[in-house]
C-alpha cells in the first residue's frame, strides 16, 4: 500500500515545487516592480515610447516589437514546418522521411547564437541588398532567422500530431482510392489540427522567449516600428540590454514589468494550448 501511495506523493510534490517557484518568480517579479505600481506608471508604461532623457519609461515599443518579430517567425516557419513533416510524417515516413526526421532533431541541437551569427553575416547583408533600405538588422531579417529556429520543434511536433491519427481511418481512405494529398487534406488534417494548433502555440511562445536572436538582428531600436524593415527591440532583448543600469533606478525596475508582461504571454498560451487540448480529446 505504501509502495503504491509513494510515487503519487514524490509525483504531487514535484507538481506543487514546479507550481511555486513559478509563482515565486512572479511574485519576485511583481515585489520589485511595486515602486512603479505605487506611483501609478505601470499601466502608462505599456503604451508610452522609450525615452529616458525624457522621463518616459515605456515598454509600448518592446511590446509591439516582440508581437511582430514572434508573429512573423510563426508565419514564415508554419508552411515549412507543415510541408517538411507531411513529407517525413506521410508521403515517406521510411526511408528518407527518417533520415529527414533525423536532420531535424539534429537541428534542435544547434546552439542560438548559431543561428544568430549566420543571420549576421549572410541573411542580413542580404536583405541590405535586396530591399537597398536601412542596414538589413530589421523586424523582416529577426523574423526569418527566428523562423529558421523554431521550425525543428514545430516540425518534430507536427509529425507527432500526424502519427495520432487513428490507422483505421488512413486504410478506408485507402480503400476509396485517395491519394496522399486527399488523405492529408480530409482525413489527417481534420483530425490533427488541434494538435498542431497546439505545437503552433508552444513555437509563438518559443519565438516570443528568445533573446540572442533578436539581440543580434533585429536592431534593437527603440522606436515603434513602422514596417518590416524597420529596426525594432522585444522585451527580452531591452531585458539583456538594461540589466546593467542602476538597481535603484526606473530603468533597471522596467526589468521587472518586462518580466510581468512575459508571464502575461506565457500565460495566455498556455490558456490556448488547455483549451485546445480539450477541445481535441477523442470521446
Amino acid at each position: 500500500m505504501v509502495r503504491e501511495r509513494f510515487p503519487k506523493f514524490v509525483f504531487l510534490g514535484a507538481s506543487l515545487l514546479s507550481v511555486g517557484i513559478t509563482l515565486a518568480i512572479l511574485g519576485f517579479m511583481v515585489l520589485l516592480a511595486y515602486p512603479l505600481f505605487a506611483r501609478g506608471m505601470f499601466w502608462k508604461m505599456l503604451i508610452q515610447p522609450w525615452s529616458p532623457d525624457q522621463g518616459l519609461f515605456g515598454l509600448g515599443p518592446m511590446i509591439v516589437g516582440t508581437l511582430a518579430i514572434s508573429s512573423l517567425a510563426v508565419c514564415i516557419s508554419f508552411p515549412i514546418s507543415c510541408g517538411v513533416a507531411c513529407f517525413a510524417g506521410i508521403v515517406h515516413p521510411r526511408g528518407k522521411g527518417r533520415t529527414l526526421r533525423q536532420m531535424v532533431e539534429a537541428m534542435t541541437a544547434i546552439p542560438t547564437v548559431i543561428y544568430g551569427f549566420v543571420g549576421i553575416f549572410l541573411l542580413v547583408p542580404l536583405v541590405r541588398s535586396l530591399f537597398a533600405e536601412g542596414s538589413g538588422m530589421c523586424i523582416l531579417s529577426a523574423g526569418i532567422m527566428l523562423g529558421i529556429l523554431i521550425s525543428p520543434t514545430m516540425i518534430l511536433f507536427f509529425i507527432q500530431s500526424f502519427t495520432l491519427v487513428p490507422q483505421p481511418y488512413l486504410n478506408a481512405a485507402d480503400a476509396l482510392g485517395a491519394n496522399t494529398v486527399q488523405k492529408f487534406f480530409y482525413i489527417v488534417l481534420p483530425y490533427a489540427w488541434r494538435s498542431m494548433a497546439t505545437g503552433l502555440i508552444l513555437s509563438f511562445g518559443r519565438a516570443m522567449g528568445d533573446t540572442l536572436i533578436a539581440l543580434m538582428i533585429s536592431g534593437n531600436a527603440v522606436g515603434f516600428p513602422g514596417s518590416l524593415l524597420d529596426s525594432a527591440r522585444t522585451l527580452t532583448a531591452h531585458i539583456g540590454l538594461i540589466i546593467a543600469a542602476d538597481f535603484d533606478s526606473i530603468e533597471f525596475k522596467t526589468l521587472f514589468v518586462c518580466g510581468i508582461c512575459l508571464y502575461a504571454m506565457t500565460g495566455i498560451m498556455v490558456i490556448l494550448v488547455r483549451f485546445l487540448a480539450g477541445k481535441g480529446r477523442v470521446k
